[in-house]
């Protein structure tokens, strides 16, 4: 497919490109990576009159953990946020995910912050920010507001960023000591979009027990969302399988999967609930300093 025609151009800051997109409000779209975007083009199904690629626009492919968060930039790769020192020391939640995003092509040219602004219903980031309990920052011309991620994905490529606003960043609080984190999802073949997947971030308290966790899931409702009735069933328990397959029960029965090339809904509810203890395993496995 070709797509509609539209207008074009390549700011050379974030200044410029929030002004453009304030002139031309309802009519503008973000290219960052453009692996979300430029299918949706060539379907038709996105049809902007203007494209403001944002490839020139400095300081927003950064990569910097704070004494309380890792903030990084809504420029920032796949890869990068892969490979950075930084993210594989303290952070395997997000290494995981990113370890598993498309192939290498995509990796190398898609950005976090492009695959949460279109939030598609399958994508990655969302459930892992969602499990995270992460902070995404949008910028306008009119100034900076943040929106935690539990907030953030509203509907199948619907979020709550507004058409004159770019996601600049994401922030993502900095795990305490025995803490863990783990990604799983299961695809039809490598490099695609996910049947069900489950993003898991925990702490473990001086007793043993889960004292805090978060479960995001992706590919099983309109959107990404949290496992809150999972999280219910961990907090203030202590680890065993027995837990861990009562909650993913419990992430089954919260998600609202539909039938697809992908499979049956109850196969996606089922592979919900699978992913959900595999992650969990993982995390607190991690968390223990055994994996």
């Amino acid at each position: 497919m070709i797509p509609a025609q539209f207008d074009y151009v390549r700011p050379s800051d974030l200044p410029d490109a929030l002004r453009i997109l304030k002139e031309r409000e309802g009519e503008a779209k973000v290219l960052s990576g453009g692996y979300s975007l430029i299918p949706l083009l060539k379907l038709r199904l996105a049809q902007p009159g203007l494209l403001v690629d944002i490839r020139d626009v400095s300081g927003l492919d950064g990569i910097v953990e704070t004494a309380g968060e890792l903030v990084v930039g809504g420029r920032a790769t796949h890869r990068q946020i892969q490979l950075d020192p930084v993210v594989a020391a303290r952070y395997p939640l997000l290494r995981d995910a990113a370890g598993g995003i498309g192939d290498p092509q995509v990796r190398n040219w898609g950005t976090i912050g492009g695959s949460c602004a279109h939030a598609d219903p399958s994508a990655d980031w969302p459930a892992v920010l969602i499990a995270s309990r992460a902070t995404i920052v949008c910028r306008s011309a009119d100034g900076r507001r943040t929106v935690p991620a539990r907030e953030f994905f509203l509907d199948t490529f619907v979020t709550a960023i507004e058409p004159t606003e770019i996601l600049t960043e994401v922030r993502i609080p900095r795990p305490a000591d025995r803490s863990g984190g783990a990604y799983e999802k299961i695809e039809r073949k490598a490099g695609d979009f996910a049947t069900a997947a489950s993003a898991v971030q925990l702490r473990l308290g001086p007793d043993g027990r889960i004292a805090e966790v978060g479960i995001g899931l992706t590919a099983v409702a309109e959107t990404a969302f949290a496992a809150t009735e999972a999280e219910r069933v961990l907090a203030g328990n202590a680890p065993s399988e027995a837990l861990f397959r009562q909650a993913g029960e419990a992430a089954a029965a919260q998600s609202r999967p539909s039938a697809d090339g992908h499979g049956p809904a109850e196969y996606k509810r089922a592979m919900a609930a699978e992913m959900t203890v595999r992650a969990l395993r993982r995390a607190t496995a991690r968390a223990l300093g055994q994996a």
